[in-house]
């Protein structure tokens, strides 16, 4: 994870002002967050196709998405908050500053890819398997930045039907060579 997109997130959420503003933990507090040595998902969006020419926006938004994401599900990097009511509210004015940026870029495919990331990982949470909701994440974050595929496609029914091979599936839908030109949302 870049070090300088979580400092940039942490401005972006003292500027916010309000009660956001008070829940961000100092840069010297240890980043805890996702697995340790992992580089957050959007790592990838700086180099990518269809975000490269807007990758540092591209990767704060994303950022704050997946902040959001952690302060539900995991152990989030930035925000700090003692309160399970208040992670879980904090998480969701994350979810909406991230995709609200994200609208003001015009890019309605990947407003669709993250709301359906964030839908299945959640399915992915409810039904107890973190590596699902991991590869969830991983493969949400590629269709951003290069378009989804038909395999990602797949994926995503895969899951929704609750079928064994939605894990694989997902893993699967992240390679490079399994996205062909982008296919329109299908999900929001």
């Amino acid at each position: 994870m870049s070090e300088e997109v979580l400092e940039r997130l942490r401005s972006l959420l003292r500027e916010e002002g309000g009660l956001i503003a008070t829940l961000v933990a100092p840069r010297d507090a240890r980043e805890r967050g996702g697995s340790p040595g992992a580089p957050s998902p959007a790592a990838v969006l700086g180099e990518a196709p269809r975000t490269r020419e807007r990758g540092e926006e591209y990767e704060l938004l994303v950022e704050a998405i997946y902040e959001g994401y952690l302060l539900h599900y995991g152990r989030p990097r930035v925000v700090h908050a003692g309160e399970a009511d208040l992670l879980l509210l904090a998480g969701d004015r994350l979810y909406a500053i991230g995709l609200a940026r994200l609208v003001a870029l015009g890019d309605t495919l990947a407003v669709a890819e993250l709301a359906d990331t964030i839908t299945l990982c959640a399915l992915a949470h409810g039904a107890g398997d973190a590596a699902l909701a991991e590869a969830v994440w991983a493969a949400g974050t590629r269709a951003v930045g290069w378009g989804p595929s038909e395999a990602h496609r797949r994926a995503k029914d895969l899951l929704l039907a609750g079928a064994p091979g939605a894990l694989e599936a997902m893993r699967t839908s992240t390679r490079e060579g399994s996205h062909s030109p982008p296919i329109g949302p299908r999900y929001c």
